[in-house]
């Protein structure tokens, strides 16, 4: 998926996963976004340890190596989207202000937050805080959208025809955009008001693109959210008798999942 405003070139090298493993949890497949303008070569979130290499070839496929980013920018602090920051160490690294605090206080071993790695990012030389309202880069503007985590943080674009809005988790997809209702929240009055928060938006900014942390991206139509492209997500096991025999397990859905009955803005 790519898209262009506001002197960025975007793409989506990661499409977020909407589901969870059973029973091994969360499974922490998240979106992640690469931006190119204004001098700059911005990475949104960066997924889990296991992406390391993948997301390392996607960047040098494209003509850009892991010096070359020069700002990170972490929506919040779970693991799947900020622990990988050390791939990063020469850019900004850019993480909402209220976010790190809560991240910083949380019991270590109770929550998604790595603690070791944000920890170690508090004090790292090239942080850089966000608050909400700022413009981080420019034409990108922060808002604070909690409900996931008290100090999540969207992205909003103005782009020349279309504008785009990086949910991450603050909407983790469709379904959640679609009806009000959130999974993985501390506070779910609080996350609904982030979802009213988020159709506002699309009410002001019609037909703008939705990057959710984990789903497709998103266009409202007509009041309904509707995915853009296709999933692509399967598991290989080794069940063989070598390990050159692996079974695939794809899951991604056969067909095109039907449009969503949710509610209007």
């Amino acid at each position: 998926m790519k898209w262009q405003g506001g002197g960025w070139d975007l793409e989506v090298l990661v499409n977020g996963y909407p589901g969870k493993a059973v029973p091994h949890g969360g499974l922490g497949w998240s979106t992640v976004v690469l931006l190119r303008g204004h001098g700059r070569v911005v990475v949104l979130d960066g997924g889990g340890y296991g992406l390391r290499k993948v997301l390392g070839g996607m960047l040098k496929d494209r003509g850009v190596a892991l010096g070359d980013v020069t700002d990170l920018l972490l929506s919040h602090a779970h693991h799947d989207h900020s622990v990988n920051w050390p791939m990063f160490r020469e850019a900004r690294i850019h993480i909402g202000r209220k976010e790190l605090a809560w991240a910083l206080g949380v019991p270590w071993g109770e929550t998604a937050v790595p603690e070791h790695a944000i920890a170690a990012l508090s004090q790292w030389p090239t942080l850089q805080l966000m608050d909400d309202g700022q413009e981080v880069l420019p034409g990108i503007t922060a808002h604070l959208a909690p409900g996931h985590t008290p100090g999540h943080l969207i992205f909003v674009i103005a782009g020349s025809g279309q504008d785009c809005v990086l949910l991450q988790d603050a909407v983790k997809n469709r379904v959640e955009l679609s009806t009000h209702a959130t999974d993985m929240t501390y506070d779910p009055a609080v996350s609904r008001a982030t979802i009213e928060m988020v159709w506002g938006i699309c009410r002001e900014r019609p037909g703008c693109l939705l990057i959710p942390g984990h789903d497709l991206p998103l266009v409202v139509e007509n009041g309904v959210p509707r995915a853009i492209g296709k999933h692509q997500a399967a598991i290989r096991g080794w069940f063989g008798a070598t390990l050159d025999e692996m079974t695939r397990f794809d899951l991604a859905p056969l067909q095109p999942e039907p449009s969503a009955e949710g509610s209007t803005p």
